[in-house]
């Protein structure tokens, strides 16, 4: 209430220095004041109480109050925002160029300034007043918009000034009406906003990284769930067997399959593995193997010590060996070879299962989903450069190859290298 009243006092004051400094000029030029000076003086002091009458109207519906800061015509806004200097000078020109009646706009870059110039509104939509009109004189057709944005450690400052476009004597006899607390305001709901925007969007896309996320370690579970579980049923029909007819093989047997399931067993929920723990798990399966199959089995591994952390998905390993013996030797009268190889070249590691059966082309009835997971498993484990070829060996046979990277464990996440055969073992 106290500001209201020393705001209206304070321009009606100006008002009335104004009047008498020009009621000592007319006197000078046409003698005492008259008739034509007072309605002057009534229509301008007049003028000056519909101005300020509507200004508090004005003010009192936009910022819901009246004090001094909100009954002013110059206001200055400070806000901080969460973006470096050009992520907060983009927003900052984005919005100030999108307010309504903008007519001028200067952005400055490299100094991180903004100005603008508003027309103020006219709800009436009258026409202009005639440039004789002495009132239109004092007219305030628009007003400006100024912006700093000031860097700061990873958040940024923005002071905004709103004023008339118009010189220091307007704050002593005009009021604006609150078309400046309007930009003010508009500005400040566009930022806010636009922050709100940006915080959106970021946790949407934190929530699809993680949906994402979820669905692939989902994936990987499925596709680990189905890799080839027949063999155990099958070992421990042939133990129950052998336990009648052979009681040392069917010692051996069960031996080798608790190794494997040792071996197996801990990483289980692992999506990754290294070459060594893959490597031990398959020697136990290939064991196993020989014992069913005897002579009809030939196991060559040649897998350098220096390559026993290299990263790969769980399974994988175990995934080829499966295929090439269930495609490839076992439907084989004579049975065949089986090569497992490792090799380094170029800060890439070749891992090579490679048989001399029945080859690519053969009728093992096979429906290619154990190939067909394994590459979407090193696609979901290690990305899009996963490598992994199939070629027929020569003479006869098939060779699988995955090309991972040669990288120290701490870093296995990574995506693996592109594609790369090696030389492959010739059937013997």
């Amino acid at each position: 209430m106290i500001a209201s009243l020393w705001f209206c006092l304070r321009i009606l004051l100006a008002w009335v220095l104004a009047l008498v400094a020009l009621a000592i000029v007319w006197g000078h030029l046409f003698g005492g004041p008259g008739t034509v000076f007072a309605l002057l003086v009534i229509g301008a002091l007049a003028m000056a109480a519909v101005n300020i009458a509507s200004h508090l109207r004005r003010v009192k519906l936009v910022a819901g109050r009246l004090d001094h800061d909100s009954l002013s015509s110059r206001l200055q806004r400070r806000i901080e925002l969460p973006f470096d200097a050009a992520q907060a000078f983009a927003l900052v020109e984005s919005v100030v160029a999108g307010l309504p009646r903008v007519v001028d706009v200067e952005s400055s870059p490299a100094s991180l300034q903004v100005r603008a110039r508003i027309a103020r509104s006219d709800p009436g939509k009258a026409p202009p007043p005639s440039r004789w009109n002495p009132l239109a004189w004092l007219a305030v057709r628009h007003d400006r918009v100024s912006a700093t944005v000031t860097p700061g450690q990873g958040t940024s400052s923005v002071t905004l000034l709103f004023e008339p476009d118009a010189g220091v004597w307007v704050d002593l006899l005009l009021a604006d009406e609150g078309s400046n607390r309007e930009n003010a305001e508009a500005v400040s709901r566009a930022m806010s906003q636009r922050v709100a925007e940006q915080r959106r969007d970021e946790r949407e896309s934190a929530a699809r990284a993680e949906a994402e996320k979820a669905l692939s370690v989902a994936r990987l579970n499925l596709l680990h769930a189905q890799v080839e579980p027949h063999f155990l049923y099958n070992t421990l029909a042939n133990a129950q067997v052998l336990t009648r007819t052979d009681p040392e093989r069917a010692e051996r047997m069960l031996g080798h399959l608790i190794q494997y399931l040792r071996s197996s067993l801990p990483g289980i929920d692992q999506s990754l593995s290294t070459l060594g723990q893959e490597l031990e798990r398959v020697q136990a399966y290939l064991e196993i193997l020989r014992i069913r199959m005897g002579a009809r089995l030939v196991v060559r591994i040649d897998v350098p010590d220096s390559l026993q952390d290299v990263a790969l998905p769980s399974m994988a390993l175990q995934t080829l060996v499966e295929n090439a013996i269930k495609h490839g030797l076992e439907p084989k009268p004579g049975g065949g070879t089986i090569w497992v190889l490792a090799r380094e070249s170029d800060g890439q590691v070749h891992l090579t299962v490679a048989d001399d059966g029945q080859g690519v082309g053969g009728s093992s009835g096979g429906t290619g989903i154990g190939l067909k997971n394994l590459r979407e498993r090193l696609r979901l484990s290690c990305g899009p450069q996963a490598g992994f070829a199939l070629v027929s060996n020569f003479p006869s046979g098939a060779a699988a190859t995955i090309t991972l990277p040669r990288r120290p464990p701490a870093a296995r996440a990574a995506p693996v290298a592109a594609t790369h055969v090696p030389e492959l073992p010739h059937a013997t």
